[in-house]
């Protein structure tokens, strides 16, 4: 989307008026020019659109209910009979049921039994969300429950210090090589807790110790009790899983130090870590020989295209004994684009889209909907905020960092902001505004957490900056510090995921008639990481995820310093001494310690009660203090797809948490002609 500009831009430009509140500011928005009668047809689309899009809770979809419980397998149901999809017929590989897991994992469908067959045509940034990760352990449709996976089950000890996972027997890497425990002990301790992989230890890794007594079975022991692991093994499930048997070759432990660094000279690579990483990632050719466990796995990598077939060692088959996934490959497109990305998913062009389709392209989408065979479907983001602002309390800069730390500047920035305005522009009044918090069904959530300081009231906000002694001096709108010197901020961020652009677009313009002068300073993801991580911004912004009960109670990053982040950097130099246990970065005030030790506490207890009892304490203090500012979370996300795929909910949550479409086996999805 083009930048905003000034109110006066905005009204030249705008092809119409929505509906606004006395005193509203901003015409409605959008994209892309039509005539007036193709606006009022794509409001009306909109509108019954989003009328009709309240995302469910769990309880009340018509998802199936074994979406929410351990996957049955085939023994339990009486399959007897496998199949396979013809693709594979003729190719040198042992029959069906050899390739199989001794007791095959059973997905029931959403709608019905697919059929085999066709190429699947998406864009890279969507490729890892049509086919999900799979983990020792996976992510119920509930967005809260971890449900059993590659791990046929699993059970902690009454101290939650050893955690003891069964892995099912049978399992087989794309290559048709076994897998085991010992790929998992291959992944954590040659990889994550290796040093010279990875320097810094992830702080749930810290102190952790894996080992297998059989080839089914990992035994997880903690230094603290860690009864939330289990989260982390299915949120993050890529960090416990590598097929030992293909890196060894590049390991310096299996192969020598020497001999590794020969290699990698050889293959252009500056190290080990790096092939590892890069082949991880689908970066090199060399990604093609990796073998995965996914449903789908690369054949070809190019800077313009990627193309998976169908693995044929997959371990999940539907209730009638056809081995998944229905769909035989996938073409996916490099597009770095949002833009491009809506033109052809709103053109058929693509039969599933959903990680760069902005909310505020869906009059564009649903236009496409009518013209073009596609389905608009309006899932749920599962963001706290789309928009969390976040000021840099470690900044060099003294006085800087004293006014930011005056929780009546914050107080008064946030009740500055119209976020009822913003909601009809931007998320077609379907959005809500909040502060950063969780997620309503969240087990920590309250209200007042959500709603903490979010009034449109401006003549408070300019009492609390008169109180600061912010006054403008000169005359021209703008206050100034109180020796009368410039005030003016810079805020960097980088434009990804959800609408941040024209929301801080916004934000700003609010800012400005309280007489606070930010500047907005659009700057890459790379940068971004530098610089939030070196404490050089001023004020930066991110979107707030970790927000349910896979992740908050584990990743409170949003709420406590406690790692060093690019998406969190209000007090990297905290979380440096909180991680480093004092011996670098700054001492945080008690407060923030407070926080710390709270979220310790949060992450260790056995206690639920105690648990969330901690985590409320956390949100709390947010509320009261305004660590970051929200704008409006719960927003309509639009998941698109071509009429000829099929088994794709039409209501669904979006977002980091539970890795997009991961609970809901799209390795069901099929495609008719």
């Amino acid at each position: 989307m083009k930048s905003l500009g000034t109110s006066d831009e905005v009204s030249t430009r705008a092809v119409g008026q929505y509906p606004r509140r006395p005193g509203t500011r901003f015409s409605w928005l959008f994209p892309w020019q039509a005539t007036w009668q193709t606006l009022l047809v794509c409001l009306a689309l909109v509108s019954q659109c989003l009328t009709h899009s309240r995302v469910a809770s769990a309880s009340e979809t018509s998802w199936p209910r074994a979406w929410f419980e351990p996957l049955k397998t085939a023994s339990q149901l009486g399959i007897a009979t496998l199949d396979q999809s013809p693709f594979l017929d003729g190719r040198p590989l042992p029959p069906v049921e050899d390739r199989l897991p001794d007791d095959p994992v059973v997905v029931v469908p959403l709608e019905s039994l697919g059929r085999y067959g066709g190429t699947a045509r998406i864009i890279a940034l969507d490729a890892t969300m049509f086919y999900a990760r799979e983990g020792l352990v996976t992510i119920s449709a509930d967005h809260k429950t971890v449900l059993p996976n590659l791990a046929k089950s699993w059970r902690y000890s009454a101290d939650a210090r050893t955690l003891t996972v069964e892995l099912r027997r049978g399992l087989k890497w794309s290559d048709g090589h076994p897998f085991t425990a010992a790929d998992c002990l291959f992944a954590t301790n040659d990889l994550q807790l290796n040093d010279e992989f990875q320097p810094v230890t992830p702080l749930i890794l810290r102190g952790l110790q894996l080992h297998a007594p059989d080839p089914w079975t990992l035994v997880f022991e903690f230094e603290r009790p860690s009864p939330l692991f289990v989260n982390y093994l299915a949120q993050s499930p890529d960090l416990f899983l590598a097929p030992k048997h293909y890196f060894e070759p590049f390991h310096p432990k299996y192969s020598g130090a020497d001999r590794v660094a020969e290699r990698m000279r050889e293959m252009g690579f500056i190290n080990w870590p790096a092939f590892v990483d890069a082949t991880r990632l689908l970066r090199v050719e060399e990604s093609l020989d990796m073998p995965t466990l996914r449903a789908f796995r690369p054949v070809k990598i190019t800077p313009v295209l990627q193309r998976f077939e169908r693995n044929p060692y997959y371990f999940k088959i539907d209730p009638s004994g056809q081995q998944l996934p229905y769909i035989d490959a996938i073409e996916a497109e490099v597009v770095n684009e949002a833009a491009v990305a809506v033109a052809k998913a709103s053109t058929g062009q693509l039969d599933f889209a959903a990680f760069t389709m902005p909310t505020q392209d869906i009059p564009l989408l649903k236009l496409g909907e009518q013209t073009h065979g596609i389905r608009v479907n309006i899932w749920r983001r599962i963001h706290g905020s789309d928009v969390a602002i976040q000021f840099n309390f470690n900044h060099e800069d003294s006085e800087l960092r004293a006014l930011f730390w005056d929780v009546r500047f914050r107080r008064a920035l946030s009740l500055a902001i119209d976020r009822d305005e913003m909601n009809e522009i931007i998320y077609f009044g379907r959005g809500v505004p909040r502060q950063v918090t969780v997620i309503p069904e969240s087990d920590y959530f309250e209200p007042r957490f959500a709603t903490a300081f979010t009034d449109f009231d401006v003549a408070t906000a300019n009492r609390l900056l008169d109180e600061l002694d912010l006054r403008d001096v000169d005359g021209d709108g703008l206050r100034e510090h109180p020796d009368g010197s410039q005030l003016t901020f810079t805020l960097e961020y980088v434009d990804t995921e959800t609408p941040k652009q024209v929301s801080m677009e916004l934000v700003v313009s609010y800012w400005r008639a309280a007489g606070i002068d930010v500047r907005l300073k659009l700057i890459d993801r790379g940068l971004q990481y530098a610089r939030a991580v070196g404490g050089t911004m001023e004020m930066t912004l991110w979107h707030a995820d970790r927000t349910s009960d896979i992740l908050f109670p584990v990743r409170p990053d949003f709420w406590v310093p406690r790692v060093i982040a690019a998406s969190t950097s209000m007090w990297n130099e905290w979380a440096r001494w909180y991680m480093t246990d004092g011996e670098l970065g700054e001492r945080p005030p008690p407060h923030i310690q407070q926080l710390q030790r709270w979220s310790d506490e949060l992450r260790t207890t056995t206690d639920s009660g105690t648990r969330v009892e901690l985590g409320k304490k956390i949100l709390a203090s947010n509320a009261e203090n305004v660590w970051s500012i929200g704008t409006v979370g719960l927003a309509p996300h639009p998941v698109v797809t071509s009429r000829r795929l099929r088994n794709v909910s039409d209501r669904g949550f979006w977002g980091w948490d539970i890795r997009g479409t991961l609970p809901y086996h799209p390795a069901t999805w099929y495609l008719v002609d």
